[in-house]
């Protein structure tokens, strides 16, 4: 197991064309076997609620990417020693997934609340102002709330990758993961932002492309991650780190 604070990183060190262009020269020999690994990966995933098998499919998936990336030889069944590192990547999903999950429930119910005592409260309101005030809080209230989940989202961009390439415990490799991930925001905003339209790209052709660019995003987060770490000198580790220890 690596030490969290032996690990370096480097600041806005991210480039989000080279990332894109570095994650497709890294799977197009074996594009389809990715694809493959990608949509099992997903359904999986989207099995269980809160993430709890999304953190040993994506370990899986970065354990291949860097495989391939050391010119190691890769077959589908690595997809599935993600397990090796499930209870790491449990605790990465969970501090991912609750709290966004508490945010959203509380938009929810403030967006509700908010509606509720503005629609009664402009009921002998016959100007409209009122109205346009609440519509205009409401769309304002829920552009602050995307903005929070996706800084949230990039934070943990590198946790899965840290848990798989160092061997991190799942607390650490998010701590990590976020302080790499505030010196590289704008930077990997754009990277998320390239990747999310290349979706919007895929979905315009009924839905179906947006997954054969899957597994393009997904290595272009490995070369990203690459960018800013490095990848380990030594072997990848093929045991799971031990559990966490809270003090």
């Amino acid at each position: 197991m690596t030490n969290y604070g032996d690990i370096t990183f480097r600041r806005s060190a991210v480039r989000p064309v080279e990332c894109l262009r570095g994650g497709w020269e890294l799977i197009k020999d074996q594009y389809w076997l990715f694809l493959g690994m990608s949509l099992v990966g997903v359904l999986i995933a989207s099995a269980v609620p809160l993430g709890i098998l999304l953190g040993p499919m994506m370990c899986g998936l970065y354990l291949t990417f860097f495989k391939k990336r050391r010119g190691e030889p890769i077959e589908f069944g690595l997809l599935f020693k993600g397990f090796d590192y499930f209870g790491q990547s449990v605790v990465a999903a969970l501090l991912h997934f609750v709290p966004i999950m508490i945010i959203a429930i509380g938009a929810y119910v403030v967006f509700y609340a908010v509606f509720l005592v503005g629609v009664l409260a402009m009921g002998n309101d016959s100007s409209g102002a009122g109205l346009l005030v609440m519509f205009l809080f409401l769309f304002l209230f829920w552009i602050v709330v995307m903005i929070v989940i996706v800084v949230i989202s990039l934070g943990f961009i590198f946790a899965y990758p840290l848990i798989v390439d160092r061997g991190l415990q799942g607390f650490d490799a998010v701590k990590l993961s976020f302080q790499a991930a505030m010196a590289n925001f704008l930077p990997l905003l754009g990277l998320s932002l390239l990747t999310t339209l290349l979706g919007m790209v895929g979905m315009m052709a009924c839905y179906v492309g947006a997954f054969f660019v899957m597994p393009v995003s997904y290595a272009a987060i490995a070369v990203a991650y690459e960018q800013v770490f490095g990848l380990s000198s030594g072997p990848i580790s093929q045991g799971p780190p031990p559990p966490p220890t809270f003090e």
